[in-house]
């Protein structure tokens, strides 16, 4: 990541829960600062911006927090500089007032993790934490010069930023001009709001996805690659297609949702369907189609000691448990309609480390699954 900070030359973009406070992440703001300071500096001075979005609760849980840790870059760089905090419209009134640190994390947070530079993206389930830079396994997909996917995560989480609070730098937060605020404002008209904010860019992408894919696949193409050619698009044809799914249920946006669902529910008898997941709570919905489709099933969790909240104090140490609970209700079902063949549960252990990975497999088909 710092590699791609420092070649950075037009955007930065960096959605996750959090940044977190120790060393390695004050390292990652140092160089974001560096970066910056260098295209102010430089003899041709770059319109370089960095845009940040946090979750709000989670981002201001403690003294030092992430917003805190960012504070010092808005300061300086007023102008180049954005972070947004999402701030869930079901937290609000007496709720948000009663509601202690960590636990109301629990009513609803923003979840988006991508790391975008300039035209390469990193898609993945990290936060910005120095467990995930040391010792908690995930997953990263590493995406080089693929401006259309770049273009997309940085206009979402644009969108995502103007239906969020906006850090100031006296650590203040503020809504966008006309926008609704999100816990103080009507819940209704904030989430109208947002699904049209965040929909205009889906139905975006959409249109600009059909137009290529009409270009590459069919003979009657407004464009063919002479005509692109001639343009000065040099670039090959495309020979892979990568389709952003993207789940937002207070706004009533659930694409992830619907895709899952149809994939699990078309695998047909000799599928092998692999599914990973840190925290083992499948849907009733997705518990049901396992169980009831014909595919075979791989199931990779976490074993108690690697989960994250493991050893932690009070009723956060409990969850690990919790999970153990589910995942025996679980396969006590399997048992009892006599699919362990079918259905295999494997726990991931690795001294030292934690385990954070979601995905889905079915044959080439490869999803992220929400935690």
């Amino acid at each position: 990541m710092k590699g791609q900070i420092k070649t950075a030359r037009r955007r930065v973009v960096m959605a996750s829960l959090y940044l977190g406070t120790g060393p390695l992440e004050q390292e990652l703001v140092d160089c974001l600062e560096s970066t910056l300071e260098k295209s102010l500096q430089a003899k041709f001075p770059s319109d370089l911006k960095v845009s940040i979005l946090l979750d709000f609760t989670r981002g201001s849980r403690g003294r030092k927090n992430s917003r805190t840790m960012l504070l010092p870059l808005l300061q300086r760089f007023p102008e180049q500089v954005r972070v947004s905090l999402f701030h869930t419209p079901n937290l609000r009134g007496l709720l948000r007032l009663l509601m202690p640190e960590r636990f109301n994390e629990t009513i609803g947070l923003q979840h988006i993790k991508v790391y975008l530079f300039d035209n390469n993206v990193i898609l993945s389930g990290a936060n910005l934490s120095d467990s995930y830079f040391t010792n908690r396994q995930d997953r990263y997909v590493f995406l080089q010069d693929c401006p259309e996917v770049a273009d997309f995560f940085s206009e979402l989480v644009d969108a995502v930023g103007d239906v969020s609070l906006q850090l100031q730098g006296d650590d203040t937060v503020q809504v966008v001009e006309g926008m609704v605020h999100p816990y103080e404002g009507d819940r209704a008209a904030y989430c109208e709001a947002a699904n049209k904010r965040v929909m205009d860019v889906i139905n975006s992408a959409r249109t600009r996805q059909q137009l290529l894919h009409t270009q590459t696949f069919h003979s009657d193409s407004l464009l063919t690659q002479e005509d692109a050619a001639a343009a000065g698009d040099r670039r090959p044809a495309p020979d892979t297609w990568i389709y952003p799914l993207i789940q937002m249920k207070p706004f009533e946006i659930q694409i992830d949702e619907i895709i899952t669902e149809t994939l699990l529910t078309e695998a047909e008898r000799g599928a092998r369907i692999y599914l990973t997941t840190g925290y083992f709570n499948l849907t009733q919905a997705y518990m049901d189609l396992v169980l009831g489709t014909r595919a075979e099933y791989q199931i990779l969790l976490a074993s108690p000691e690697v989960n994250g909240f493991f050893g932690a104090k009070g009723v956060a140490g409990a969850i690990p448990a919790a999970y153990v609970h589910i995942e025996r209700q679980f396969y006590r079902e399997v048992c009892s309609l006599g699919q362990q063949e079918r259905v295999q549960l494997q726990e991931y252990w690795r001294r030292g480390w934690t385990f954070h990975a979601k995905g889905q497999c079915t044959g080439t088909w490869r999803l992220r699954l929400p935690s």
